[in-house]
């Protein structure tokens, strides 16, 4: 390969790396997602035959939601990170509000498979085997999805991605429930209480059931193009609080957010006199201002209207 061949390469490698607006690719964190889900599947699967219990099978099945999960988000955000184009000129980045949409509906069909596992063995409760060492694979399966959700989630609120959020809570859901069906099948062999495996089995479903209703209704909010966070919108106006005593005002303030991407516009009104470089100059340092002050990528629009024209203050509704 020759140096330009090379350097062609090299540069692809990077965009790989990168996702849009040259922030870091989220994918390596998906990865090592499906990574966990594939040893969690396999590590609670061999709970389960070695002992028997529903509750642990309840396990098993819900790590099998998180691989799905896992994949799709991976599909979905690669999808997010691609550039604006002709069809999309404000960029992809909602896609991550579907991962988390079909993440919070793969939970609740978990759930169900759950809860039907679980109700055929309230009925039919059956004696648990080889309980220490099914056990002891459960937690190390644990161990992995708390460390991997916690990767995730600090990455997730670093870079405004509701998908790793979303992939991470999930994992979280997973570390509870494992607790949950450890402290039943230690009882269940401490007791004798058989009933207790299917009814604590029954407890994960109508937990992970609240988990994916709450995944559900956040992806909607995203996808409804609601408001950038209250400390946000405050911090904007402490912005042009500082310009105030030039005779600068503001309204028509409307914002909104699309995964890592903030979408902001705003009118500015300024002194009649001014000239049109001395406005343009300030909307320039507004804009900057904001772009530097909010994390993650924001787009800003500014319209600048003359402060004594009453017309200025008339647009103050989305329609005119």
């Amino acid at each position: 390969m020759g140096h330009a061949g090379q350097q062609g390469a090299q540069a692809e490698g990077g965009r790989q790396r990168m996702g849009q607006g040259g922030t870091p690719s989220l994918r390596r964190y998906l990865y090592l997602s499906i990574g966990a889900a594939l040893a969690t599947i396999g590590l609670k699967g061999v709970a389960y035959f070695l002992t028997g219990s529903v509750g642990l099978l309840s396990d098993a099945l819900e790590s099998l939601v998180n691989l799905a999960a896992a994949l799709l988000a991976l599909l979905l955000v690669s999808l997010a990170e691609r550039p604006p184009d002709a069809e999309h000129a404000y960029g992809h980045n909602k896609a991550e509000y579907f991962s988390s949409a079909a993440e919070g509906a793969l939970i609740l069909v978990a759930a169900y498979s759950i809860g039907g596992a679980a109700w055929q063995r309230l009925f039919d409760p059956q004696p648990l085997e080889n309980v220490g060492v099914g056990l002891a694979i459960s937690v190390l399966a644990s161990a992995i999805n708390f460390g991997v959700a916690r990767v995730l989630l600090r990455a997730g609120r670093r870079h405004q991605s509701i998908a790793l959020e979303a992939d991470a809570h999930h994992l979280m859901t997973d570390v509870w429930t494992s607790a949950g069906v450890v402290v039943g099948v230690f009882a269940v062999t401490a007791g004798g209480w058989l009933i207790l495996d299917p009814l604590i089995a029954l407890g994960v479903a109508v937990n992970i059931v609240w988990s994916g209703i709450q995944l559900m209704r956040r992806s909607a909010a995203g996808l409804l193009d609601s408001s950038i966070p209250l400390v946000e919108r405050e911090q904007i106006a402490g912005i042009f609080a500082r310009y105030a005593p030039q005779g600068v005002q503001y309204h028509s303030l409307r914002t909104r957010q699309a995964g890592q991407r903030r979408f902001i516009s705003v009118h500015v009104l300024v002194p009649g006199k001014w000239t049109v470089q001395r406005g343009h100059n300030l909307l320039e340092q507004i804009e900057h201002e904001i772009r530097v002050g909010l994390p993650g990528s924001t787009t800003v629009l500014t319209h600048l209207e003359p402060l004594e024209d009453p017309v200025s203050l008339q647009d103050i509704e989305i329609d005119r």
